[in-house]
């Protein structure tokens, strides 16, 4: 029986295009019924090293959706707590289903902030480019773009973590 107050496992689900894209489980840190926090490893399969950032076996991403915001926020730290960096997700609002799992719709944009913020990359601006979003429903396509934007800027000022809090 779990302990009263103790974190819930839950199942997260990142979709793309319709199509479900990685489901993983995960610990429910809290909802308030805006913030959703959540706590995982390393879903993927062995090393993912992407250039600026390996994620790895033993990874721990701490996991930000909102249901009114136009992104989700991972927080990325090696296995010995290391705090890598953010990883963040351009999607829409996440929202919770029926069996009470975490579905977030990624929106093919990206960011990432290195720990020291030394480094802050906008990555897959040509995959939002040639997903037709900006056709097929404008409204959202421009809704991504002002979360990259905000993002973006809130980086670059050093106003991330506190975006977490």
């Amino acid at each position: 029986m779990p302990t009263p107050g103790a974190p819930a496992g839950i199942q997260v689900t990142l979709v793309k295009a319709g199509r479900t894209k990685i489901s993983y489980p995960a610990l429910l840190l809290s909802d308030d019924g805006t913030h959703i926090a959540v706590r995982a490893g390393w879903a993927g399969a062995g090393v993912r090293d992407f250039g600026f950032v390996r994620f790895e076996p033993g990874d721990v991403f701490t996991e930000h959706y909102w249901r009114d915001r136009w992104y989700a926020v991972k927080e990325v730290r090696a296995g010995d707590g290391r705090l890598k960096g953010w990883y963040c997700d351009i999607a829409r609002p996440a929202r919770r289903a029926d069996d009470g799992s975490v579905v977030c719709e990624d929106l093919d944009l990206d960011l990432w902030v290195r720990a020291d913020g030394g480094q802050v990359l906008r990555l897959d601006e040509d995959e939002f480019a040639d997903s037709g979003l900006a056709a097929r429903d404008p409204a959202a396509a421009a809704a991504a773009l002002r979360a990259l934007d905000d993002l973006d800027r809130c980086a670059r000022a050093g106003g991330l973590p506190a975006l977490l809090e």
